[in-house]
């Protein structure tokens, strides 16, 4: 495979949650690979920061402040691209609760974010793709959690273990349109978002690092390197599949 398979000049990519943590990384590498990148999130400020990385490299780069569970208005962002080749959906959000504790809103807000603003993405994506007969790629992100159970997990191992499931089923749906759509199913990650845990992500982090064969956890960069494989000519006959950047970890609870 040449090393050109991973150059997208000329193409566009839409990635959610790309204000901080592992969609900022995707937006930006996407970019250096030659893509032009439409970036969306709710954070306005960590929108124009990512733009503003990207457009000090000499990419491209636009911006879209929207809630991904607000289907009209990530409609109406999508299809402010003349044409749409890559989707990366990777906005989502963190919560713990052992199930006994686990009150209904909590399912709702992590359903609503993590499985329905996924699925919202994909569609808006299929749906502009196939009108525009674009053989483009779909990329959902999943996580170390749908492969085992673990304590406090039950919102969050759900809904990406449904993520898994979305994935699998549209790859099927849409094949026959030149579409491919893969997930990421990332271990544990150095983010903003994990970091607001405090002593419990220390204490997290330190045990993962251990079990993982590196003797690290990941990094943004890491999931990023595997979305653009996934979102390239480098994968062109991978589709319905799982992808895990994990550093080996198994999650042995």
């Amino acid at each position: 495979m040449p090393l050109t398979a991973y150059d997208l000049t000329g193409r566009t990519a839409f990635v959610t949650g790309a204000a901080s943590g592992i969609g900022r990384a995707c937006a930006v590498l996407l970019a250096r690979a030659g893509a032009g990148v439409h970036c969306a999130d709710r954070d306005d400020r960590g929108l124009h920061e990512t733009a503003a990385l990207i457009e000090d490299e000499g990419g491209t780069a636009r911006v879209h402040r929207l809630d991904v569970t607000d289907r009209t208005g990530l409609r109406k962002a999508v299809d402010s691209c003349e044409r749409l080749d890559v989707m990366a959906a990777v906005a989502g959000i963190m919560h713990s609760s052992p199930v006994l504790e686990t009150r209904e809103e909590d399912l709702d807000r992590v359903w609503s974010v993590n499985f329905k603003g996924v699925l919202y993405a994909c569609q808006e994506a299929a749906r502009h793709m196939i009108a525009r007969q674009v053989r483009g790629s779909i990329v959902t992100m999943a996580s170390g959690a749908v492969d085992t159970g673990g304590p406090g997990l039950l919102c969050y191992g759900v809904a990406k273990a449904a993520v898994v499931q979305l994935t699998r089923t549209l790859a099927t749906e849409i094949g026959p349109h030149g579409i491919r759509v893969n997930a990421v199913a990332p271990g544990w990650v150095r983010t903003p978002m994990t970091d607001r845990h405090g002593a419990a992500q220390a204490h997290t982090e330190a045990f993962m690092a251990r079990m993982s064969p590196l003797g690290r956890v990941g990094e943004p960069e890491d999931v990023a390197h595997a979305v653009l494989h996934l979102a390239s000519d480098a994968s062109p006959f991978t589709t319905g599949q799982i992808l895990r950047p994990n550093g080996g970890v198994a999650m042995p609870w």
